[in-house]
């Protein structure tokens, strides 16, 4: 089932920015689609070092300490570290008629991950109890995604390179902090692939997922 019906479906790759650059850029772009904008849209970035935590995530001053910025946001979830070498992917897809189905949705963005890391010799699945892509049993990629008018917004981090030791100073989407892992721990420094390669076939696999 095809989520993504627009006459448009635009990929736009913001780079390495801060996350309140690409935060604005993504309501900025629900807006265009909820008011009537033809393009859905994947926004693709690196952030600087940055922790997130979802409606159902603690207080935010509980991570102070951590020293980096702090921001809650309306995705379902809980706190998440967002960092370098980690790409993060903001599908804004209008779930119109047959595609108001958010579990569908959800099950579409784990598939584009697990055939991402596919791509790249890893094989990645579903837990039955948390979203997201898997991998021998960790945690290689979160998905928090919230929907206003309609329009589905936030998304998918993926880590690539991403320095693991953030995720021990808290507690990753309510897990155990040794759970996450990324594809360069889990296929070794030498053989991981490049950033841009990821960031690539995961753009292409979050199109297939979402116009097919």
């Amino acid at each position: 089932m095809p989520f993504s019906t627009a006459p448009r479906f635009e990929v736009e790759d913001l780079g390495r920015c801060g996350y309140l650059e690409a935060g604005a850029r993504m309501l900025a772009a629900v807006e265009e689609r909820a008011g009537g904008g033809d393009a859905d849209r994947l926004l693709l970035a690196e952030f600087e070092p940055v922790l997130t935590v979802g409606r159902g995530g603690d207080a935010p001053d509980r991570y102070a300490g951590l020293g980096i910025p702090v921001h809650e946001v309306p995705r379902g979830g809980k706190a998440t570290f967002h960092g370098p070498g980690q790409v993060v992917a903001y599908p804004v897809v209008s779930l119109d008629g047959p595609a108001r189905d958010l579990h569908a949705y959800l099950y579409a963005l784990e598939q584009a991950l697990i055939r991402t890391v596919g791509r790249f010799g890893l094989a990645g699945g579903r837990d039955p109890r948390n979203t997201g892509c898997w991998v021998g049993g960790r945690k290689i990629a979160a998905i928090g995604v919230a929907v206003r008018r309609w329009v589905a917004y936030h998304g998918v981090a993926l880590n690539v390179s991403t320095d693991l030791s953030w995720f021990r100073r808290f507690d990753p989407c309510g897990l155990e902090p040794d759970v996450m892992t990324s594809m360069a721990a889990e296929l070794g420094a030498e053989a991981a692939p490049p950033f841009a390669a990821v960031k690539t076939a995961l753009a292409e696999e979050l199109t297939a997922a979402l116009r097919s």
